[in-house]
């Protein structure tokens, strides 16, 4: 079997995002769209094997999704019934950009074959303006956890959690205040009911009028540090001990406080400065670190600085600032230089972005998608002679997270800066092609042998094994492995 070499620092990630989908023929319904762009993709396209059992019977029943030829999985949710995206198990940047990105691609390369375009519309942004509904963008993190991790050493990461939003931030116009709802009602469970599965208290959510613009679209909707069943209980953190995504110690960390970047630069940075973190988290250095008082609390008026001066408290009672605190681990992780080339990157860019967001943070408009987004809506202010309260600006919000570059006011920006750096020709490729140093490569090749036999042949895949016929088995338990010499010949 081909081992690869994992260097200090270096561990599995990827990300999932959940989907917005809006349709302007109101006799069509969203989940009937979502429905056929997910068929088309694995029965017409065959870029994926569609799951022949149930993951599970609720909410990933048989045929609701599979996993694709490039290594991701793509599915419908059952709760909200929404498209969701699962990248491939990746170990570098570039790979997980490219590889988030060619979903995107598949997904609209299905709307426009479907005749759809001029009527469907996708988004990845994080928020509903009207109807304050909120949604997932996902972080995993292969990290090296204690039976205490999530009791008592997850508490030293919400400070870098709850303060990178100055530089991965998407931004968004408005805001949402949230009133305890009692148990829902018999009408709501009706209506939908696996949404409401473990579900005994809801909230409501009004427009909150005061907010002109914030650095993060979820900020608002965040309740809890850490949480398990999060419908109505959102939280930074969802604890999961899971086997699938666990090997030698080392268990997926599932973030649930994060947005879908659309600026690469800053899908990076967020991605890279996190892990980092994530090893000083391991390596103990964070234990010796201050903690914020009240981080809910910072998360927010965080959010709705419109000062920059983003002021927390620690604590010891000391105040202090989120650039402060990014500065402060920027140093602590400077241990990792030198690692891996993603490590001196994020390194570089990471100093880089904190010195232009303490001088000038409306400087990073061609980094930074919160900074973009909102030169671009204040520009449309002062053209259009509306105001922050107007409506349109919640539609310019949406129309910057869709992911047809045909559509989409984010791919209107300048080729060829740091906000829009990547490859097109390597993400087109990405659409089959899996990365090439983790498991998600052995996978993607028993995948395309399940898509070129047919659906004569039974199969089951899963993130760390695999099914082809009724007798041929295989275990992928090692992310960092690749599995190509024995699945090649299976």
């Amino acid at each position: 079997m081909e081992m690869m070499d994992r260097k200090p620092g270096e561990r599995i990630f990827g990300i999932e995002t959940e989907f917005g989908c809006l349709v302007d023929d109101p006799s069509v319904l969203p989940e009937r769209i979502v429905e056929d762009i997910k068929n088309y993709i694995f029965l017409d396209l065959k870029l994926g094997a569609i799951d022949q059992h149930a993951r599970d019977e609720v909410f990933e029943p048989m045929g609701s999704g599979g996993f694709m030829l490039n290594g991701s999985r793509l599915y419908i949710d059952a709760v909200g019934s929404h498209l969701e995206y699962a990248t491939a198990e990746c170990r570098d940047l570039d790979n997980l950009v490219r590889n988030d990105r060619a979903g995107q691609r598949i997904i609209v390369r299905a709307i426009q074959e479907l005749g759809l375009e001029d009527y469907v519309r996708v988004y990845n942004n994080s928020i509903d303006h009207f109807g304050g509904h909120t949604f997932g963008c996902h972080e995993n993190y292969l990290v090296q956890m204690t039976e205490n991790f999530f009791s008592e050493e997850i508490n030293a990461l919400y400070t870098f959690l709850v303060t990178r939003q100055i530089f991965a931030g998407v931004g968004r116009v408005g805001g949402h205040v949230l009133y305890e709802g009692g148990a829902p009602s018999m009408s709501e469970m009706s209506a939908n009911p696996i949404d409401y599965i473990w579900v005994s208290q809801v909230y409501h959510v009004y427009p909150d009028e005061t907010a002109e613009f914030q650095l993060s679209q979820r900020a608002d909707h965040i309740l809890r540090t850490v949480a398990s069943r999060v419908r109505f209980n959102r939280a930074l953190v969802n604890p999961k001990w899971e086997h699938f995504y666990a090997h030698e110690g080392m268990n997926r960390l599932h973030l649930l406080f994060g947005e879908a970047n659309q600026s690469v630069y800053a899908y990076k940075l967020k991605v890279g400065t996190t892990n980092l973190v994530l090893q000083l988290l391991e390596d103990g250095v964070l234990k010796h670190e201050p903690e914020l008082a009240q981080p809910l609390i910072a998360l927010r008026d965080i959010s709705r600085d419109t000062t920059y001066k983003w002021e927390v408290m620690l604590e010891d009672g000391t105040i202090t600032s989120a650039l402060d605190i990014q500065y402060r681990l920027l140093e602590l992780t400077q241990r990792y230089a030198g690692s891996t080339p993603d490590a001196d990157w994020v390194l570089n860019e990471w100093s880089f972005v904190l010195d232009k967001l303490k001088t000038d943070p409306m400087s990073l408009g061609d980094r930074l998608d919160w900074v973009a987004k909102k030169q671009m809506i204040e520009s449309f202010i002062a053209d259009a002679g509306v105001t922050w309260q107007d409506d349109v600006l919640h539609s310019l919000d949406l129309e910057y997270h869709n992911i047809n570059p045909a559509q989409s006011l984010f791919y209107a920006l300048p080729e060829g800066t740091p906000l829009r750096q990547i490859d097109e020709i390597r993400v087109i490729d990405g659409m089959t092609d899996a990365p090439e140093n983790t498991r998600a490569f052995g996978r993607s090749l028993l995948v395309k042998k399940a898509v070129d036999r047919g659906v004569g042949m039974p199969y089951m895949f899963d993130w760390s094994s695999a099914a082809l016929g009724r007798r041929d088995f295989y275990e992928m338990p090692d992310p960092f492995e690749t599995y190509a010499d024995v699945l090649s010949q299976a």
